[in-house]
């Protein structure tokens, strides 16, 4: 029976105890780990590799200040040009406008503890226009009951111009078979749980296949990216700062390392559907997620999609994720620093208040070739090193814990 190694890693300023639990190393980690994230973000083009390996490193990325500026860097979102916020008029005639105020009002227990029922108020009506202002952009793109998972976890870090254009950009890619018309493309991505679990422990494979237990308990992990599903928000952060900087199926290989780290209750539980379904559906609040982690980027190294398609009875050009990555990938890694974008964005202000004032005698003082670089390269910067890559969609949210809540028509979608 083949096993994981539980390596004890320590990386930008964690280390990992040997109960798989984070543990805060001298000040000088975190420093050396701060400055790297920095030198990165004002590297020309932006260092997007050390930003992906440091989001998925122990700690992630540390704050939310630097989620707030890493984040969009991970998506090539251009900061500099944000969809405006949403008029009253996305709410008129849309379809699934119903259905997403459902959502959203139950939606309480996502918002911090404490928080005023009047700021929590103005989040949830923000949370409804994000989500219909990305599903009007993207007609192809199919709203289902949980999406509001992964919104208002974007919502509460970046704000709501933000989240809009990374929603928009996580539902075209990451997330993006969870948005078709039907759950065929999600089972796909289920299918390969199993076959992971038996590359690692094939006596809990064989268990897990007598209890015919299936891989619906793992769904809302996968679709919401564990949003649903934990109850620290801390934890949620840090799983989207690896998820983030990952491959698509990154989430459904965290599934198979949080089903591996609670071998031994499975084994132990009565090899029977509902027993094992009940018992892996409710996933433990103290798990160790730097270990798990850690484990799961090791998984992927050690047993890649490309080795498992054929055992999950998925071939890569039915993933719409899977097939676009690559794409994306590489067009993240031609963005400008936020620092130069902000000069050029001066240069082109500073190029206007000269035609304007000429007349009166007070020209400013340009320097020639910025202005010719703004000038000639506006639509170059925005068109070429931004439109690179195509917009991202939201991330899919699972509103039942267990699949049922759900009654037997989505059962019947997915079997």
């Amino acid at each position: 029976m083949k096993r994981l190694t539980r390596k004890k890693q320590s990386a930008g300023g964690f280390g990992v105890s040997e109960n798989g639990s984070a543990t805060r190393e001298p000040d000088c980690g975190r420093k050396q780990k701060l400055a790297e994230i920095h030198q990165a973000l004002i590297s020309d083009p932006v260092d997007i590799e050390t930003l992906r390996r440091t989001a998925a490193s122990k700690g992630g990325l540390l704050t939310d200040e630097l989620r707030r500026k890493v984040w969009p860097k991970l998506l090539n979102v251009n900061v500099y040009d944000l969809p405006h916020k949403p008029g009253r008029d996305v709410r008129e005639n849309h379809k699934d406008y119903n259905q997403v105020l459902l959502d959203v009002r139950r939606s309480m227990k996502r918002f911090p503890k404490g928080m005023p029922a009047a700021e929590r108020a103005v989040l949830q009506e923000q949370l409804i226009d994000i989500i219909l202002e990305v599903l009007k952009r993207n007609p192809q793109l199919h709203y289902y009951q949980g999406y509001h998972d992964v919104a208002v976890t974007l919502l509460l870090v970046v704000g709501e111009r933000m989240a809009i254009a990374m929603l928009d950009t996580l539902s075209n890619y990451h997330l993006r078979d969870f948005m078709d018309p039907t759950m065929d493309s999600t089972k796909h991505i289920l299918n390969y749980l199993m076959p992971i679990l038996e590359q690692v422990d094939v006596e809990l494979h064989d268990f897990m296949i007598r209890a015919e237990v299936g891989t619906i308990f793992a769904l809302s992990w996968l679709i919401t990216w564990y949003g649903h599903v934990l109850s620290q928000f801390k934890h949620t952060l840090r799983l989207y700062d690896f998820f983030l900087a990952s491959h698509p199926l990154m989430p459904i290989y965290l599934s198979a390392t949080i089903v591996l780290h609670r071998e031994r209750e499975v084994k132990q539980t009565e090899c029977d559907m509902a027993m094992v379904h009940h018992l892996l559906s409710r996933i433990p609040q103290d798990l160790p997620y730097e270990l798990l982690i850690a484990q799961s980027q090791e998984l992927f190294s050690q047993y890649p999609p490309s080795l498992l398609a054929k055992r999950a009875a998925l071939q890569s050009r039915k993933s719409l994720s899977i097939s676009t990555f690559q794409v994306f990938q590489l067009s993240t890694l031609h963005q400008r620093p936020d620092s130069v974008l902000q000069r050029l964005t001066k240069a082109q202000g500073s190029t206007t208040s000269r035609h304007a004032s000429r007349h009166s005698g007070l020209e400013v003082a340009l320097p020639r070739d910025r202005g010719q670089l703004w000038g000639q390269g506006n639509r170059m910067v925005k068109m070429a090193v931004w439109g690179l890559s195509a917009t991202l969609g939201a991330a899919v949210f699972a509103v039942a814990q267990t699949a049922l809540d759900w009654g037997p028509d989505v059962l019947q979608q997915l079997f």
